[in-house]
């Protein structure tokens, strides 16, 4: 059967947006940092008129570092670094300014029974705690700090309001806290419902992907057997005068041309997969382990890969994730170690997996050890990829795999 006769359905796939854990952490942050800047300048009038009531400098001193850590959580937001250390940071300045205010303030009267001017950024500070906090944690925060409030609020250096009006200022910075709490939670927990289900969607198509490659490229070298080989084996059957063998000759050489290349070519997946699957899949596979990585991840947005790509540098990463748990430690020393997953352009990935731990001479590792030389470097070789492994005694052990070879210094 001629080999234009055979037809293999194309497999194809629709990738629909989905809101991701990432975006959902993007988007609190970036809200929770413009949300700050306008209640910031809403307050800073108020704040300006009641530094008066406070100690010489003490009302500059607040003013400066609540406003600056404003400014600082809004360049974090939009920059999309250190974003929860910033609102970790300005959560704690806040609580820190709260408690103090009953001790600063020298002059109640000037304050003219009216609020103190921290109450209005107090939902700001409130929200900062969520987004930085695990939810058992920011839900402590949310509570007591406009408790604290509540309580500040009946002292002279607080207004001196009555108790029922402390009381209806915290539960209305409870409230907006509280609600603040339940929706970025819930955002969380439905972005990492959509990851996993995206996750375990990519891996069966991918595997669905990798058996049509290979029920294709078996079609294709029947094809090349029924084609070539045969009709090569039947001219040389039938090949009885000197130019009839010399053809056969050169059909047989051409025919084992074609199955050499077709075998050096092998399988290929359809389909590329973002950067951060593989993230996700490292860091799945870090929770299993006994020891504890430090994880950096840099430029893996838009960045995609070929799931042979994807296989080889995730089972390289954990072959020396778990080199390094089975080897480095030392007694009596703790051991640092760091995975360090960076994108490379559009199509490139590099990971560093690094520790402080006793290192080795790479001419003691014995022939037969194969877990350097054939599940690192042998496998990233095969796949277009390239291992560098960097250790000397004493003083630690660094792997590097990069996809494709050459990632590692292209970027630099």
């Amino acid at each position: 059967m001629p080999a234009a006769e055979w037809r293999v359905p194309r497999l194809t796939t629709r990738r629909r947006a989905a809101v991701t854990r990432a975006q959902v952490e993007t988007v609190s942050g970036r809200a929770l940092g413009l949300f700050g800047l306008v209640f910031g300048a809403q307050t800073l009038p108020l704040a300006l008129e009641q530094s008066s009531a406070l100690i010489d400098g003490a009302g500059a001193a607040i003013m400066a570092l609540l406003y600056g850590a404003l400014v600082a959580l809004a360049v974090a937001s939009i920059a999309k670094v250190a974003v929860r250390a910033t609102a970790l940071a300005f959560a704690a300045l806040y609580a820190i300014a709260l408690v103090a205010w009953p001790f600063l303030v020298v002059d109640p009267a000037a304050l003219d029974a009216g609020t103190p001017w921290l109450y209005y950024i107090c939902t700001v500070a409130t929200t900062a705690a969520v987004v930085a906090l695990p939810a058992p944690m920011a839900t402590g925060y949310t509570i007591i700090v406009p408790a604290t409030y509540g309580i500040i609020r009946l002292l002279p250096a607080g207004g001196g309001a009555v108790p029922l009006l402390a009381v209806l200022d915290a539960m209305y910075a409870v409230i907006l806290g509280v609600v603040v709490l339940i929706i970025v939670t819930m955002l969380r927990q439905a972005a990492e419902a959509v990851d996993s289900a995206q996750e375990a969607a990519l891996q069966r198509y991918d595997l669905a992907a990798r058996q049509h490659a290979t029920e294709s490229e078996r079609v294709k070298v029947d094809a090349l057997v029924h084609d070539s080989v045969l009709t090569t084996l039947l001219s040389a059957a039938a090949a009885e005068s000197p130019a009839e063998r010399a053809l056969a000759a050169r059909m047989a050489r051409d025919a084992v041309k074609r199955l050499d290349e077709a075998g050096a070519s092998g399988p290929r997946a359809l389909e590329r997969v973002g950067l951060p699957v593989l993230v996700r899949r490292l860091r799945a596979a870090l929770t299993t382990f006994s020891a504890p990585f430090t994880v950096r991840v840099v430029n893996a947005g838009g960045v995609e890969l070929p799931v042979e790509a994807v296989d080889a540098l995730y089972s390289a990463a954990v072959q020396a994730m778990v080199n390094s748990m089975q080897h480095a430690d030392e007694p009596g020393r703790p051991t640092r170690r760091e995975l360090r997953i960076r994108g490379v352009r559009a199509g490139g990935c590099v990971i560093e997996i690094a520790d402080n731990g006793v290192g080795f001479d790479r001419a003691d590792v014995p022939v037969e050890r194969l877990g350097l030389r054939v599940s690192i470097e042998e496998r990233m070789a095969n796949e277009g990829g390239s291992a560098e492994i960097v250790s000397q005694t004493g003083h630690g052990t660094t792997v590097t795999v990069a996809w494709p070879a050459g990632a590692a210094g292209g970027d630099a």
